[in-house]
């Protein structure tokens, strides 16, 4: 087996503790500059671990280098109850990165990752934990309602899991879903395949184990101001139609066989007139035209082949996509262990 998709010492050392009567569930939380709603938010989750009793869980909070007095809240959380954990990253590198790094410590038989927010309910947990014993190694929160979310973003939000459905090579829940529960084969094979540029939900469905879905309304934000800026939304759009869609290097394949025929026929027009009528074609302003969307169509592919060549690099580069800059249980090997969880997640 190659070296870069072999478990690592993290993936061993979970199973190792499950064997040894660890946890059932793991709780991942990716967190950045959330110092608003985190007091809300751990309350929540305690009262809710109490309601599974007597099921063991643990919660890891996988902070995403955030900027605000949201590190010392956590290690305040964690020293009062041994049931938090958590990571942090030594740069801000994105929630799916976030929760791929809490994954890699999660010692659980299964695990469910949702946003520190309180606008995805704990308490559905409960219904999807059923599922999971039920059989299946996948289960979608699916959001049926949104409140709080504009006509625009949600339409917005639609469309593109419709289009990365109707394009990719993967299928999600038709509005999508960034709450769901993992068996632990999917989150060791998730751990050993996740792409450099990841998009969760797309890197999940593309594993295929069998899955469910349960349906909820995703609740207003607690506190605090959404991160989810529209420079992330383009970029998440980007990373996921390049991870799972040729569509874009399709289009350009016929858009080039398309604007290559029209030229050839313009041409063949211009022959045939100049032999016929001894006369230069006029059209000096057409021509111009043309050079022009020409020249934009050509730009638009070299950018396209550029997201792909760029991505390309940075998978054969095979570079940790995360760094670990403190946890709760760091410890003199601690600064061995990012090389252990990173790109591949392997040595």
């Amino acid at each position: 087996m190659p070296a870069g998709l072999r478990p690592d010492s993290v993936t061993l050392e979970a199973n190792l503790m499950n064997s040894m009567g660890g946890p059932e569930l793991s709780i991942v939380i990716p967190v950045y500059n959330e110092e608003a709603v985190l007091p809300a938010l751990v309350a929540r989750l305690r009262t809710f671990m109490e309601r599974l009793a007597p099921l063991e869980a643990e919660v890891i909070l996988a902070d995403d280098h955030s900027s605000d007095r949201s590190p010392e809240l956590l290690k305040e959380i964690c020293r009062s109850d041994s049931r938090f954990r958590f990571v942090r990253l030594a740069k801000n590198s994105g929630s799916h990165v976030a929760i791929l790094a809490g994954l890699a410590q999660a010692h659980g038989e299964c695990a469910v990752f949702l946003a520190a927010d309180l606008q995805d309910p704990p308490e559905l947990i409960l219904q999807m934990l059923d599922l999971w014993r039920a059989g299946h190694h996948v289960v979608w929160a699916v959001r049926e309602e949104r409140e709080g979310v504009s006509k625009a973003d949600l339409f917005l939000a639609n469309t593109f899991y419709r289009l990365l459905n109707l394009l990719g090579e993967v299928n999600l829940p038709p509005r999508g879903s960034d709450f769901s529960l993992l068996d632990r084969k999917v989150m060791d094979a998730l751990l050993k395949s996740a792409g450099s540029n990841p998009s969760l939900g797309g890197e999940v469905a593309r594993l295929g184990f069998s899955s469910a879905q349960v349906a909820y309304t995703k609740e207003k934000r607690a506190a605090g101001t959404t991160k989810w800026t529209l420079k992330k939304k383009l970029t998440a759009f980007a990373d996921a139609f390049v991870s799972f869609s040729y569509a874009p290097l399709r289009a350009m394949s016929y858009l080039g066989m398309l604007f290559s025929f029209l030229g050839f026929g313009y041409a063949l027009i211009v022959v045939v007139l100049r032999l016929m009528t001894r006369t230069p074609v006029p059209g000096w302003s057409s021509l111009i035209v043309v050079v022009l969307v020409l020249g934009g169509v050509q730009m638009m592919m070299l950018g396209i082949l550029g997201e792909y060549l760029w991505r390309t690099l940075e998978a054969a580069r095979q570079r940790p996509i995360y760094f670990l800059e403190d946890s709760s249980e760091m410890d003199t090997s601690a600064d061995t262990k990012p090389q252990q969880v990173g790109r591949r997640f392997g040595t």
